[in-house]
């Protein structure tokens, strides 16, 4: 597992395009998307021919929008990806499971240019939030029918084609870190690590949690969904500095030659890779959720993100840019959270350029900031509103992005 784990992709009898070539080839390919939860059936073929070399890449990866969907695993809804790009809202569990908050919803994403929800499908605390009848151990154990009915939920997408995308918290699981402490990170006396906040991560360097994430991923994938969001793909904020009072396993990266830093980091990018494999004979996108400011450092070595090596593993990158979460050190604005256009703009000339370094870069789609950030204390923050977050739309667009996620906990939108 020195780089990524298998840059082979398992879809059904991938198609390889040969630049220079002539001829496609059938590649024998394994239909296993995940452990124990996976059943997309696939076909295997080879093919074998003489091919004329030429100067440049020979072989380049297809996505899953360049394959017919006879490779592809059927889940029999049709949710077309929106023609004008995905701008989409944040949604509960609980909106989903409480009728009136979730018609509601669907009526205000109605209303306006808005096309996607993105919905909890493994929370913040770890609970996978539909029945989903699963044969993973981890997905029976932790759910919690917060959504009563999934596939009602899916048949509401498809009539109002709200482009569905399925957020799953990664490494940020309380409740399978208290579950399986060997899966975590403990303290000398074998209790397990909990951040300031009450909260505890497992362990990204350990294949099983990997398999975990990517497992839910699938599930979702096969109700319907269109899109995987993995969230907190990453280790505690300020692992650097405290991590090595801890307990924990690193797996297939203990012997690697790196120092720790670029372990962390390694292990966070090879999770990406091989999410993004399992996940293909799915025919879903891919996307991960990433600090903006990742874009504007080398890397968050403490936390394992590199920008532009997780961006070359997915298919939409979405950095959390919103306003009140920038310093006064960062773009050189005072008081961001006053300066919605501003800091967005400033932001979007980091990644944009960033982005063009890569040889297949991301879609790019920021979540944006819809909500009040009173407790940066008086004269910091503002009372954000449609003009606020209309600002940074308009950024947005202003830098050639036009797609964007709309950030609110409580699901109060005011775009």
């Amino acid at each position: 597992m020195k780089n990524v784990i298998k840059r082979s992709l398992a879809a059904s009898s991938l198609l390889f395009i040969l630049s220079g070539a002539t001829v496609v080839l059938g590649s024998e390919t394994e239909s296993s998307a995940a452990s124990d939860s996976a059943t997309a059936e696939t076909t295997a073929a080879t093919t074998s021919t003489t091919l004329t070399l030429r100067q440049g890449s020979l072989l380049k990866t297809p996505t899953a929008k360049e394959l017919p969907k006879k490779f592809f695993y059927d889940s029999g809804v049709e949710i077309a990806y929106p023609a004008d790009g995905v701008k989409g809202i944040y949604v509960t569990a609980y909106s989903v499971g409480y009728e009136e908050k979730f018609n509601k919803l669907v009526d205000y994403v109605d209303s306006n240019d808005l096309n996607a929800m993105v919905i909890d499908i493994k929370d913040d605390m770890g609970v996978v939030t539909a029945d989903f009848n699963s044969e993973d151990s981890h997905i029976q154990e932790n759910t919690e029918e917060y959504i009563p009915d999934i596939e009602e939920l899916m048949d509401v997408m498809e009539e109002k084609q709200i482009y569905p995308i399925a957020r799953i918290v990664t490494f940020k699981d309380t409740l399978l870190a208290n579950e399986q402490p060997e899966m975590s990170f403990t303290e000398s006396d074998g209790s397990v690590w909990v951040a300031s906040n009450g909260e505890s991560f497992i362990n990204p360097f350990l294949k099983q949690t990997w398999d975990y994430a990517v497992n839910v991923g699938i599930e979702a994938a096969k109700v319907g969904f269109k899109e995987v969001q993995f969230d907190y793909v990453r280790f505690p904020e300020g692992f650097e500095v405290w991590g090595d009072t801890l307990n924990y396993d690193m797996g297939d990266y203990a012997d690697l030659d790196m120092t720790d830093d670029e372990k962390r980091v390694q292990a966070i990018t090879d999770f990406t890779a091989y999410a993004k494999e399992k996940l293909m004979p799915y025919g879903v996108d891919v996307s991960v959720d990433i600090f903006g400011y990742t874009a504007s450092v080398v890397e968050a070595s403490g936390i394992g993100q590199n920008f532009p090596q997780i961006s070359e593993n997915v298919d939409v990158i979405s950095s959390m840019i919103y306003p009140s979460h920038w310093g006064t050190d960062y773009f050189g604005i005072y008081k961001p959270d006053l300066y919605p256009y501003e800091l967005v703009t400033e932001y979007m000339k980091v990644e944009n350029e960033l982005l063009a370094t890569l040889d297949t870069p991301p879609i790019s789609r920021p979540w944006l900031q819809d909500f009040t950030a009173s407790y940066l204390g008086s004269g910091f923050y503002q009372t954000y509103g449609k003009s606020q977050v209309d600002a940074q739309v308009q950024a947005l667009y202003d830098a050639g992005v036009n797609e964007f996620l709309l950030w609110n906990a409580l699901n109060n939108y005011t775009y």
